[in-house]
């Protein structure tokens, strides 16, 4: 029926139809797939939302869950490479220079980013849940960066992430206090320029807690070990914590604030570090024109405490201060079956006492997101 109707209201009404019969046949991942369809021929925005409510339904009712997510961004620094091709460090040039590789490099990014998970257990008061993720970055350099690297390819900067892992969910004190925790075991393997980068092992708890009736407060902690390097400096075990706040204000908008902390100690000095980072966010209930805006603003700190240069010379302190500016539109109204586009400004900036560690990007992504 769905085949063989016109567009319009008699696909909408086949479509919410076959959604209906899948889900009497407990097949939610059918039923899901048909209200996307239906979505594509809703005729009022009332049928939107009741489609978004029906989906936000099924999604707890379907032990699965699939999550796909990509974008497109040319970007000014693609490898994340230096300002200048001389290495400075403290005011002083140290007598090498930087391969082409190693500095900055213009050029395309496209990434995929794959989750799916899988609700092992759940009741009214746990839930426990098996996942895999899949990250995928691909580099195209620009013209002007294969004249200024002519020895570079782009897969030299290409890059993937896998994991898979554990989590179960689980609520403390009564449904009115509306307090949880949580604990994750993570197995993943990161891979750079075709090769493997290092294994990790991982395993994190989280705490909650509601504020009031609109805020949310939040603590993590995280054990992190990497193993099978291609590098001694990533051959390193990671200790962290974190907190973060959330508000939704009177008017619908929310802001989010959250800060962290890093300790790696690694078999070689280069990667034994501390860090600390601050991120603050604000989002818009409204939409300003077609686009819906949620802006953020960071800030990090690292510290090296005794840092080798590329050039051989005594280790040194190395510092790196960075921050970054956010700004995301998602644009609901140009949706195709509840997936619209996004597009995010970003500038982001390095800046350390060892030069081929400062760096800046601004970078213009083009993604998808789900209105569901």
């Amino acid at each position: 029926a769905y085949r063989f109707a016109e567009p319009g209201d008699d696909r909408f009404q086949a479509a919410q139809l076959a959604a209906r019969m899948a889900y009497l046949e407990n097949r939610p991942t059918l039923a899901q797939i048909w209200l996307r369809r239906t979505a594509i021929h809703a005729p009022t925005d009332q049928d939107q939302d009741l489609l978004a409510r029906d989906y936000r339904a099924l999604r707890q009712i379907n032990p699965w869950s699939l999550s796909l997510r990509g974008d497109l961004r040319p970007s000014s620094n693609v490898n994340n490479g230096a300002d200048s091709a001389v290495n400075i460090i403290n005011g002083i040039p140290d007598g090498g220079t930087l391969p082409a590789s190693a500095q900055a490099l213009s050029g395309l990014v496209g990434s995929l980013d794959l989750a799916a998970s899988y609700r092992l257990h759940v009741s009214q008061t746990s839930r426990t849940t098996l996942g895999a993720r899949l990250y995928v970055q691909r580099v195209k350099l620009s013209d002007s960066a294969q004249a200024q690297a002519p020895g570079v390819s782009n897969g030299q900067f290409n890059s993937e992430y896998a994991e898979i892992s554990l989590e179960h969910l689980f609520r403390i004190g009564s449904a009115e206090s509306q307090q949880s925790a949580g604990v994750q075991f993570t197995l993943g393997e990161s891979r750079y320029g075709g090769q493997r980068n290092f294994r990790l092992v991982r395993i994190e708890a989280t705490r909650a807690w509601m504020v009031g009736s609109s805020a949310e407060l939040s603590l993590s902690g995280l054990a992190e070990r990497r193993f099978d390097a291609r590098y001694l400096s990533n051959e390193a075990t990671i200790l962290g914590v974190g907190a973060g706040y959330a508000r939704e204000l009177d008017s619908g908008d929310t802001v989010t604030f959250s800060a962290f902390f890093r300790d790696s100690d690694a078999e070689y000095r280069n990667g034994t570090y501390r860090s600390a980072s601050l991120r603050a966010s604000y989002g818009f209930a409204e939409q300003l024109g077609p686009a819906k805006v949620t802006a953020s603003v960071g800030l990090g700190q690292s510290d090296y405490p005794s840092f080798q240069a590329l050039v051989v010379r005594p280790p040194s302190r190395r510092t790196d201060t960075s921050y970054f500016g956010d700004l995301s539109l998602f644009f609901p109204d140009y949706d195709y079956a509840g997936f619209a586009p996004t597009l995010r400004f970003r500038l982001a900036r390095n800046r350390s006492n060892v030069s081929a560690y400062s760096t800046r990007e601004s970078s213009v992504s083009l993604g998808i997101q789900s209105k569901f």
